[in-house]
């Protein structure tokens, strides 16, 4: 008569949380400082050992926006993607970023572009991996 036994009392069962849809807070954080990272290495490659002016800040300011921009932008829209898609636009987004700071330093179009292609290859190989192996 297992079914007639009195319930523990005293127990409680243990809810499973809710999966976390997107972390605004971290998400921002990361953006900003992986921004402003972006923005003074692109004003830094832009000055070319010349003095710092204001053209320089403004461009690093610039660079360092935009980057943050879409770096949020992808962590916020990229968890209702598909992880094929989602690793596709982070590979794009860092190919295009390392591909474009490698064009600041004088090097072909050609040069930048197979730099950018190897990095977005790269990055987008190790975020499917991670989206893999870590979502349902």
């Amino acid at each position: 008569m297992a079914h007639a036994a009195p319930a523990a009392h005293g127990r409680h069962h243990r809810r499973m949380a809710a999966p976390r849809t997107g972390d605004t807070t971290g998400a921002l954080t990361r953006a900003v400082l992986l921004g402003l990272v972006y923005g003074v290495w692109a004003a830094y490659i832009n000055r070319q050992q010349g003095p710092v002016d204001a053209g320089n800040v403004f461009y690093g300011i610039l660079c360092g926006v935009l980057f943050a921009g879409i770096m949020y932008g992808l962590a916020r829209v990229g968890p209702r993607m598909k992880r094929e898609a989602r690793a596709t636009a982070y590979g794009a987004f860092g190919g295009i970023a390392v591909g474009y700071l490698n064009s600041l330093t004088d090097h072909s179009v050609l040069h930048s572009g197979w730099i950018g292609l190897v990095t977005g290859v790269g990055v987008g190989l190790v975020a499917y991996y991670r989206y893999y192996t870590r979502e349902p």
